[in-house]
């Protein structure tokens, strides 16, 4: 069923708001994979904060023109599947990951912000670690530093109060 003109500017609009905020896009052929297996893929998505979605090539052109994504328009042909999101990282993962199970599911390219990216490079991003984890690896290591001190400051009562011990001990009663 086609669309009117009035819902595909609401497509156009609501697919340029979503690309205002995006740090990423990625484009898949998704011919032949199965509904159970999309709403599988759906549901991780959201859960990762990816916005996916089949859409006309032509509406997302119009959304992508002026935008870091534009490089994108001359691979936008056949049947495709958009995921975008604002983790550079989310939406290379969650695609990666599902065609890695599925064959009939092909990555075709995509772009981070005014880079376009081949397919090998969209497996390299989706092998980096999510923001939280590296997050939570950076916190560690500013960490490490104020706990080995904290602990050096804790040693000098402590052995203070072992000497006492020892000293007591050894002291005929």
């Amino acid at each position: 069923m086609s669309l009117n003109l009035e819902e595909k500017k609401e497509v156009v609009a609501e697919v340029s708001k979503t690309i205002e905020s995006a740090q990423a896009m990625i484009l898949a052929e998704y011919r032949g994979v199965g509904v159970g297996e999309m709403t599988t893929l759906r549901a991780e998505a959201r859960k990762s904060g990816v916005y996916l979605k089949v859409l006309k090539n032509n509406l997302v052109k119009r959304a992508v023109t002026d935008t870091p994504f534009s490089s994108l328009s001359e691979d936008m042909t056949g049947p495709l599947m958009y995921g975008i999101s604002e983790d550079p990282v989310a939406a290379a993962k969650v695609l990666n990951d599902f065609a890695k199970k599925n064959d009939l599911f092909v990555i075709k390219s995509g772009a981070i912000s005014n880079e376009k990216l081949d397919v090998g490079a969209i497996k390299a991003l989706a092998s980096l670690p999510s923001r939280e984890e590296l997050l939570a690896k950076l916190m560690g290591t500013m960490q490490a530093p104020i706990t080995k001190f904290v602990s050096t400051l804790n040693e000098v009562p402590s052995k203070f109060v072992r000497g006492l011990a020892a000293v007591r001990d050894q002291k005929p009663a």
